[in-house]
C-alpha cells in the first residue's frame, strides 16, 4: 500500500501569480474579473520610497496596547489617504478594526492640515468612546497627529515601514473604496454627501468575516437592516 499523500498547502501570494501567469485570453479574463479587485496585473508594492519625511513625536504601534491588537473593543481605527490623478487630490479613509465599519472624508487639498481637517470632520460625528485611536502608516499627510489628537481625543499610532500587514484591515478596505473612486480619477470633485452614501453601501454589505453581518449592524446597535435596504432600494428604482 502506498504511503498517503502528504497535503499540499498554497500561500494566497502562490494563487495570485498563477492566475496572472495565465497566456492572455477570455478564460484569464474571466478569472480575474472574479477577484475582489479584479486588477488586470499583479503589481508589487514599492519598497524603495519612504513616504514619512518628519513627523514629530511619533509613537509606534509596539507601544499600542493589546486590546488595540485583540479587536476587544469597538473605537480603534485604522487610517490612511488615497490619491487621486497625479496625486492632485485625496480622500481620507477610516476603518474601525473590530466592525470592519469604513469612513470616508473629502480633503481639500493632499497635506498635512486637509488631513486633519478631513479626519476631524468625520471622527466628529462619532461618539467618543468609538474613537479612541488610529493606526496609520508614516506618510508625512499625517505630520499634525498631535492636533488631531487635540482635536478629537484619539491616540495616534505609527505603523512599521513597509509593513502594510499591520494595517490589513484598512489596506482591504482600500481597495473595496476604490470600486467608488478609481484611480486616476480627480477625487476632488466628490462631494462629503457623496463619499458617505459610498461608505454607507460598504457599512451596510454583509461580511463572511463578521458572520455576513453587516458592519453597520455591529458598530450601531440600533442599525436596522431591513429599512436600510428598503428605502436604499426604493431610491434606486
Amino acid at each position: 500500500m502506498a504511503p498517503a499523500l502528504a497535503p499540499v498547502q498554497l500561500s494566497h501570494e502562490a494563487i495570485y501569480q498563477a492566475i496572472y501567469a495565465m497566456p492572455r485570453g477570455e478564460l484569464r479574463s474571466e478569472v480575474i474579473a472574479l477577484l475582489r479587485h479584479g486588477h488586470n496585473k499583479r503589481r508589487p508594492r514599492a519598497r524603495g520610497h519612504d513616504r514619512c519625511g518628519q513627523i514629530p513625536n511619533m509613537v509606534p504601534i509596539s507601544e499600542r496596547p493589546a486590546e488595540i491588537e485583540e479587536r476587544l473593543v469597538p473605537g480603534h481605527w485604522e487610517g490612511d489617504t488615497i490619491k487621486g490623478k497625479y496625486n492632485r487630490s485625496a480622500v481620507s479613509t477610516l476603518v474601525e478594526r473590530s466592525t470592519l465599519l469604513p469612513l470616508l472624508a473629502r480633503m481639500n487639498g493632499t497635506g498635512a492640515e486637509a488631513a486633519v481637517d478631513g479626519f476631524t470632520r468625520v471622527l466628529d460625528r462619532v461618539e467618543a468612546q468609538k474613537r479612541l485611536s488610529i493606526t496609520y502608516d508614516r506618510g508625512k499627510e499625517m505630520a499634525l497627529h498631535e492636533t488631531l489628537s487635540a482635536n478629537t481625543g484619539v491616540k495616534v499610532y505609527f505603523a512599521d515601514p513597509h509593513a502594510p500587514w499591520q494595517r490589513g484591515v484598512n489596506e482591504n478596505t482600500n481597495g473595496l473604496i476604490r470600486q467608488f473612486l478609481p484611480k486616476g480619477e480627480d477625487l476632488s470633485v466628490y462631494s462629503q454627501e457623496e463619499l458617505d452614501k459610498y461608505a454607507w453601501l460598504l457599512n451596510a454589505r454583509p461580511r463572511k468575516s463578521l458572520g455576513w453581518k453587516c458592519p453597520a449592524e455591529l458598530f450601531l446597535p440600533d442599525f436596522d437592516f431591513v429599512k436600510y435596504y428598503s428605502k436604499f432600494f426604493a431610491l434606486r428604482c
